[in-house]
C-alpha cells in the first residue's frame, strides 16, 4: 500500500519558524526519526520511506499554503494515491496550543490550505492531523499571529509534542484513521 502524508506549510527562510508551518515541522521531525531526505521535486519537496509493508511519499509543497491542493492533486495522480491514503498535517487556531487532534474529514474551518485541497479534489473527506497553535492574538492580528514565531514557552513544549505526531503517521498507515484517532485523540 502507498501513502501520500502531507505536510502544510509556507517555503523560505522568513516562514520557516512560524506557527502556520507545524505541518512542515511534523513532516519533517518524522522524516529526521525516519531517516529520510527530501528532495527538490515539481509541485514540492518529496521524500519517501517504508514502514513496515507501507509506502510512504511525504510532500512539503511548494505552492505556498494558499495553493496546497496543487501539489496534493499532482502527487496523488503522479503516484497513484486514493483519497482514503492521504494525511494531511496542518496547524489549527481552534485548538489550544499543543492539542493534536485527527479527523477522518471536516471543514476547512477557515484554513486557506485546506479549503485549496477541497476545492481542487471537491472533497473534505481525507484525513488530517491539525495541531493546535492557539488563537492568543488581539482583534484584527490573526494573521500576524499565524505567520509569527513560537513564544520561548511553545519552542520548549514543541519536541514532546512533535514526537507524538512521528507515531501517528505510522499508525494512519498500520492501523487505519480509525485506530489512530482513538489512541492519539487522547493525548
Amino acid at each position: 500500500m502507498k501513502y501520500l502524508i502531507v505536510g502544510l506549510g509556507n517555503i523560505g527562510d522568513e516562514y520557516r519558524n512560524t506557527r502556520h508551518n507545524i505541518g512542515f515541522k511534523m513532516l519533517d521531525a518524522f522524516a529526521e526519526a525516519s531517516n529520510v531526505v527530501f528532495e527538490d521535486r515539481r509541485y514540492g519537496m518529496v521524500g519517501r520511506c517504508r514502514v513496515k509493508n507501507a509506502e510512504l511519499v511525504l510532500l512539503k509543497p511548494s505552492t505556498f499554503m494558499n495553493l496546497s491542493g496543487n501539489a496534493v492533486r499532482y502527487w496523488m495522480g503522479e503516484e497513484k494515491i486514493p483519497l482514503e491514503n492521504m494525511l494531511v498535517l496542518v496547524d489549527d487556531l481552534n485548538l489550544p496550543f499543543g492539542t493534536i487532534r485527527i479527523r477522518m474529514q471536516g471543514s476547512a474551518g477557515g484554513h486557506n490550505g485546506l479549503k485549496h485541497i477541497e476545492q481542487v479534489l471537491g472533497t473534505n473527506a481525507y484525513a488530517r492531523v491539525r495541531f493546535g497553535i492557539g488563537n492568543d492574538y488581539p482583534k484584527g492580528a490573526q494573521m500576524n499571529f499565524v505567520l509569527g514565531e513560537w513564544t520561548e514557552d511553545e519552542e520548549k513544549q514543541l519536541p514532546d509534542r512533535l514526537k507524538i505526531t512521528t507515531e501517528i503517521i505510522p499508525s494512519f498507515c498500520l492501523q487505519g484513521i480509525e485506530r489512530t484517532m482513538n489512541l492519539f485523540n487522547k493525548k
